[in-house]
This record gives structure tokens, sequence and C-alpha cells, in this order.
């Protein structure tokens, strides 16, 4: 299992063994948006989920506190999104994730794509009951440094109130047994903005609270694997 530690705003910390983790996904607000964007990637090859929003198991070791991402190929990308978190001690943390996902994989299943790649998730988080009442006003954002250098370039731009609501995951994970410690769930992300290429040499995002100018942060470096042999 993978351990994490958050650190929250007055300083302390709080420990995670990951023994369930889950992906989002199609988890946008507005279900006649999600239903527009199914038909989008269907037309790019990416299956269609039978039932929206999905939820996908992924392997535990995958959610990891990480600055590097090594890939086997050029077509995988991030995605800008808030975590769950339930603690080792029951309490429900909020935090920023990004969800690093194989494209190339994608076109052959959703599932299998998201096991091919980490959940990168940021070292600070707020407990969720000190941000539920603004949740829907904090913001979520990512940028992207292209392959060769050049200029950061915003590729994610949006709020948390885009995105079903940690309330309506906690009831799924209370109907599966699996609001429990241990378990972390990840968002489902916002649209990308056109004309921005994710397939880039470095991802950071942020979450943050517009209220207190308090963010979560997270980056890393998107490290090409060497060649096979054989």
């Amino acid at each position: 299992m993978a351990a994490l530690t958050f650190e929250l705003p007055d300083g302390t910390q709080r420990r995670v063994e990951v023994s369930s983790l889950l992906n989002a996904g199609y988890a946008g607000r507005s279900q006649d948006d999600v239903a527009a964007h199914v038909a989008e990637l269907a037309e790019l090859g990416v299956p269609a989920p039978s039932t929206t929003p999905a939820l996908y198991p992924v392997a535990p070791y995958l959610g990891q506190q990480t600055t590097r991402v090594p890939v086997q190929h050029a077509r995988t990308s991030g995605e800008a999104e808030w975590a769950l978190v339930v603690d080792d001690t029951g309490d429900l943390l909020l935090t920023a994730a990004c969800d690093h996902t194989d494209r190339a994989l994608e076109a052959h299943g959703v599932a299998w794509s998201k096991n091919a790649g980490p959940d990168v998730l940021a070292r600070t988080a707020w407990r969720l009951a000190e941000v539920a009442d603004r949740l829907d006003t904090l913001t979520l954002r990512a940028w992207v440094t292209p392959v060769g250098g050049g200029e950061e370039l915003l590729v994610q731009d949006g709020t948390a109130g885009e995105l079903l609501p940690p309330g309506y995951w906690t009831e799924v994970l209370r109907e599966r047994g699996e609001l429990r410690p241990g378990t972390v769930l990840i968002s489902g992300t916002i649209p990308m903005r056109e004309g921005v290429d994710q397939f880039a040499a470095r991802w950071r995002v942020e979450l943050a609270d517009p209220a207190t100018g308090n963010v979560i942060a997270l980056a890393y470096d998107v490290v090409p694997m060497p060649e096979p042999i054989g």
C-alpha cells in the first residue's frame, strides 16, 4: 500500500495508508455536457462508459506524492482534479490531484489507461469540513510546460462547482462500504483549453480558496523512460 502524508493549515500532519484508490470519470455537474463529451470522445475512438458518472478502481500503489512521472511514450497527460482522502483517523480531507493518464491506451479501455500512470497528490490538504460551505467557489487550474521548454501554459481553468461535489461521492462510498480510512477518491476533471498541447514535459496543478487566499499545489516532471531492449 502507498503511504501518504498531508500537512494541514495549522501545521499538523495526517497520514493515510491507501487501501482503495478510485478515479471518478465523466463527473461533470451537468450530465448534458457530459453526454456531449462522451460523444466527442467516441469520435476519437475512446469507448463510451456504460453509465455516467463512472468510477474506476485503481491500484492503490498508484496514489503517489512525487515530482517525477516516468512514461513509456509521448501520448500521456495529466488532469487537474481534487481528491477526497479518508485519513487514518477517519477524517475527510480535500487536496489537489493530477491523474496522469495513458491516452494511447485510453482508446482501448479507460479503466486500463487509469492504471497505466499514477494519481499524483499534493502534500498539503484541508479538512473537508472547513471548506464545505464554499466548495463550489474553489478554483482548479493546471499549467503545462511544453516538451523542449518554453513558456508555461494554462491548460485547464475552472472551479470545483463544475464537478459533482464531495458530498455526492461520500454517499457513493458509504453505499459501497468504502467510506473508511485508507480510501482516496479522485474527482474527475474539468475541460482542457483548446489549442494547448497537453502532451507536455511538466504539469502543475493548483486548488485554491478565493475566500482565504490559501492554495494547495503540486507539480511534476514527465520523464521519458529508455527504449526497451527486446
